[in-house]
């Protein structure tokens, strides 16, 4: 599927400056001339700063980011599941909080993730890492290497089925 400029939605140089001014004065909460002052020449800063062509590193990110309708669906499954998932992790270290005798079994578990995208990877390197009993300690290339509070497997395919799966066919989606 080949997209064009319709698809993909982008954000200019003044829209950037509007909302990074308006975050500003919401931060501040008050409309005092010399934070407004202030607010316009933060906010000029960083609008410059993010919107240069080719030289900017933050040009490359907002074209690798293709905002679609499936995208953008995608994400919002992502961010549901990523919710039941959060739940799921709490309710499991409430059950190791209040045990009368804690079972465990850490370990360091080595996974792989089919996504491409570097974007792709650090969201699904984040939603690990904010889950709890689980951290990623290192991403290298396509492998993730995830402190597992209670390892349940040492098979590879199985773990990479319990801690990526849950992610990764929306983040695919989202991110490529």
């Amino acid at each position: 599927m080949k997209l064009t400029s319709k698809d993909v939605i982008s954000i200019g140089s003044p829209t950037l400056f509007i909302l990074l001014f308006v975050l500003w004065a919401i931060v501040n909460a008050s409309l005092e001339p010399a934070l407004i002052v202030a607010g316009v020449a933060v906010a000029l800063a960083i609008t410059r700063l993010f919107s240069g062509r080719e030289k900017s590193w933050s040009g490359r990110i907002w074209r690798s980011l293709a905002v679609t309708p499936r995208a953008l669906w995608h994400f919002l499954a992502y961010l549901g599941i990523f919710l039941i998932e959060l739940v799921r992790a709490n309710v499991g270290m409430l059950r190791y909080v209040y045990a009368r005798h804690i079972d465990i079994h850490p370990g360091v578990v080595k996974v792989e993730t089919r996504l491409a995208s570097p974007l792709g990877r650090l969201a699904l390197a984040n939603s690990i890492a904010l889950t709890p009993g689980s951290l990623v300690l290192g991403l290298e290339g396509s492998v993730l290497y995830v402190h597992w509070l209670d390892v349940r497997t040492s098979d590879r395919e199985e773990a990479t089925r319990q801690i990526v799966g849950p992610f990764e066919k929306h983040l695919e989606a989202a991110f490529g």
